[in-house]
């Protein structure tokens, strides 16, 4: 017996606030019989010179809703070499737009249109030349929030500048992505590991069909096509526990249109019947035994 399956494991579970979703990780720990600790991000702290207070964890789940607290922190538990699920380069690239459209161009799969630009007047020629209606989303972002849909040169005119003048870094960066008449709906699949394990449809009459935002949910069947683009997508920004957003387009099939690196699942493990938590934790105590 290896002495990581002789030993109790100790995983840590960081988080920002006890939403459904971290109750339902915090009672399959306990069901499983597992010792763990709850970490706040608002309370934790690092010296960077010290990383023994932190080898007591195996592994450590990131849950937090702050991209920027979640990111740094994995990447200092991944310096130290403890795992995180997810690890600090995958929750870079799903946490970043533009990153994950890079990669997924990389890897051939499929996804609408996407353009960057960097000042006002290339975004402007950009979207131009793209034609209207386009969106334009910040680069780092969740929920559907500060998403625009762009439909004329006015109103291009109009957020781009207000983009322009919130000087932050990521509005200073314009992402551009063409505008695909959804059928009333996307697919959220959900992947852990190398397997799709469910997927629901998410509907809204509004073209922005979040959850968070009031789209309701229904199961989705998990199609090969569906299967295939999911773990394509997941393998492209380095696997792990995430959730793959689909949209479908009427001519050219399966688009991803994001990746995200700590999902909500409060609607899919009810919808599904699977506990999408439980598998998680399945997932966090495999990378702290190969740890």
């Amino acid at each position: 017996m290896s002495n990581k399956m002789s030993k109790r494991l100790r995983i840590g579970v960081l988080y920002s606030r006890v939403r459904v979703e971290e109750k339902w990780i915090f009672a399959a720990l306990e069901r499983r019989g597992l010792d763990y600790e709850r970490l706040d991000d608002r309370l934790v702290h690092f010296d960077l010179n010290d990383p023994e207070p932190w080898r007591q964890y195996d592994a450590i789940l990131e849950r937090s809703i702050s991209y920027n607290n979640g990111l740094y922190a994995c990447r200092i538990f991944n310096s130290w070499n403890i795992p995180t699920v997810n690890s600090a380069a995958v929750a870079e690239a799903c946490g970043d737009k533009l990153i994950t459209s890079a990669l997924l161009a990389r890897a051939n799969v499929p996804q609408p249109d996407s353009r960057v630009a960097f000042t006002p007047e290339s975004a402007l020629e950009t979207i131009d030349g793209m034609g209207y209606p386009v969106v334009l989303k910040p680069v780092v972002g969740s929920w559907g929030r500060l998403l625009a849909k762009v439909n004329d040169r006015e109103s291009a005119e109009a957020i781009v500048e207000h983009k322009a003048t919130l000087g932050s870094v990521q509005h200073s960066v314009f992402y551009i992505q063409e505008y695909i008449n959804k059928p009333g709906r996307d697919i959220r699949a959900v992947v852990i590991g190398d397997k799709v394990i469910t997927a629901i449809y998410r509907k809204s009459a509004h073209w922005i069909t979040n959850t968070a935002r009031g789209g309701e949910g229904e199961l989705c069947p998990v199609t090969p096509e569906l299967e295939e683009i999911c773990l394509k997508a997941a393998q492209a920004v380095g696997g792990g526990v995430l959730a793959v957003d689909v949209i479908e387009h009427a001519d050219r099939g399966m688009l991803v249109n994001e990746v995200n690196h700590t999902m909500e699942f409060h609607t899919v493990q009810p919808l599904s019947g699977i506990d999408i938590a439980d598998t998680i934790v399945g997932y966090t105590v495999n990378m702290a035994v190969q740890k």
